[in-house]
């Protein structure tokens, strides 16, 4: 693992750089802070949605996810190292499976809504996919050290994160928002 701060106002950063885990230093607005920026964002959006009620089982999986989440920050931020495995997409895709078995067919679109709780995952997919984004254009410009089982999790992910929206409008006692096609 990389270096741990022992403190936080380093100054080290006031030049317009950042540190890697390996110790390396890059400019701050280098593709791969920002793709480790927009998975830190996205973590913080599911450390919101955690402060939802929600049944026990959703907030054990997304518990695990923000630990997931932090350890793929991690990897990004050490070039060429390796923390999200095949055995976190196998845990997405049991999890996308058991909750979409529960959930009825999509007819239509929907919106993001319904409850919070709901709302807010919606607002954690969207963080989501620009994570997604962010770490597609890292492997675009500069392809040693980037690994594709990150860009695999947060695919996944997103998806993962969609479910969980009408899972929790169902918990909630409503169901999915609906988009209406405009029929004039």
């Amino acid at each position: 693992m990389g270096h741990r701060l022992s403190k936080i106002a380093t100054r080290t950063g006031d030049d317009g750089t950042t540190g890697l885990g390996d110790g390396s230093r890059v400019s701050k607005d280098d593709a791969r802070i920002a793709a480790i920026g927009d998975v830190d964002e996205l973590n913080s959006c599911v450390g919101v949605l955690l402060c939802e009620p929600m049944p026990s089982d959703v907030r054990d999986a997304l518990t695990r996810i923000q630990n997931d989440l932090f350890d793929l920050g991690g990897e990004l931020s050490i070039p060429g190292h390796s923390m999200i495995q095949e055995s976190h997409l196998a845990q997405l895709d049991a999890w996308l499976a058991e909750y979409n078995a529960t959930l009825p067919p999509l007819k239509e679109f929907i919106l993001p809504g319904g409850s919070r709780a709901a709302a807010l995952a919606h607002v954690a997919r969207t963080v989501c996919r620009r994570a997604e984004r962010a770490i597609v254009a890292l492997g675009r410009v500069q392809t040693a050290g980037v690994n594709e089982a990150p860009r695999r999790y947060v695919n996944r992910l997103s998806d993962f994160l969609f479910v969980i929206s009408r899972v929790l409008n169902r918990a909630d006692g409503g169901t999915d928002v609906l988009w209406k096609r405009d029929e004039s």
